[in-house]
This record gives C-alpha cells, structure tokens and sequence, in this order.
C-alpha cells in the first residue's frame, strides 16, 4: 500500500504543479492581451490624429491659398502658381467639355432620325359659322414618337428605356 500512497503523493504534486504553471500561464497571457489591446487602441488614436492633422493641412494649404494667392510669401510661391494653373486648366477642360456636349446635341438635332421626327400636327378644323367670331383652338402637338421605342431596339439616342439584360 506504500507504493500507492507514494504514487498518489506524486500524482497530486505533479497536478498541483501543473495547475500552479497554467494559473502563472493564464497571468502571463492575460497581461499580454490587456498590453495588446492596449497597444492597439493607441495605434488606432494615433491613426485617427494622423487623419485629423491631413484633414486640417489641406483646409489651412486652401485658406492659405484663398486669402493670399495673388500676393503670397516668398517660400509659398511656387505652390500658389501651381495650384493657380491647375485652376487654369481645370477651367479649359470644362469649357472644352461644354463645347463637346452643345457641338454634339446640335448635331444630333441635324441628324435626327425619321423615325424621331415629330408627327405632323393636323391642320385645327375650324367650325364656320359657330358664332362667337373665334377661331377653333388648334389640336395639340403630340409628343415624337419612335417606332423603334415601343420594342426597345432604338439606338438613335432618343432616350428609350432599353431593355436590361
């Protein structure tokens, strides 16, 4: 029975060794996560502080640059003329753009296709003699029509709704 005895002793130190090494070994990860997520966070505010600092750089660079474009200082020339160029030629390409567009929709209006056109409005049917002494209201215009547009299969640019695919 000694050697039972025995062997339960060593068994319950072992346990207990084993238990005490995976307490200090809970402590050590538990500390090293709460550094982590710590660590983390900073990071993260870091991060957001960074951001706020590049947000106001560009809303001081475009104050700066509103309030002293014509008569900058010295060191801030050159920017304020390269920042006033691309002004320049941003504007061109917009009115280059506008040019396209009305160029384009004049000459879709000459080139409209037949199948567009407008349907001749009816000459108004005047009642003789009604009485009044007025001339009968004309029919109103009706709006084109393509014939294309009732399937879907126009492609002349008369804005029919396509079918999806």
């Amino acid at each position: 029975m000694a050697n039972y005895d025995e062997l339960k002793k060593i068994a319950k130190e072992t346990l207990d060794t084993i238990a005490d090494a995976s307490v200090d070994a809970y402590k050590v990860a538990e500390e090293k996560a709460r550094i982590l997520a710590r660590k983390t966070k900073l990071r993260a505010g870091i991060v957001n502080e960074k951001a706020t600092i590049r947000r106001l750089n560009v809303e001081l660079g475009s104050s700066y640059y509103k309030l002293y474009k014509d008569n900058p200082a010295p060191e801030f020339e050159d920017l304020c003329e390269d920042i006033s160029g691309a002004f320049e030629r941003i504007a061109l390409k917009e009115k280059e753009i506008e040019e396209l567009k009305n160029n384009a929709a004049a000459a879709n209006a000459e080139k409209e296709p037949a199948c567009c056109a407008p349907e001749a409005a009816p000459e108004p049917e005047h009642e003789p003699d009604c009485g009044c002494g007025c001339e009968a209201a004309p029919e109103p215009v009706p709006e084109p029509v393509c014939e294309l547009e009732q399937s879907g299969d126009c492609d002349c640019g008369c804005e029919a709704e396509k079918p999806q695919e």
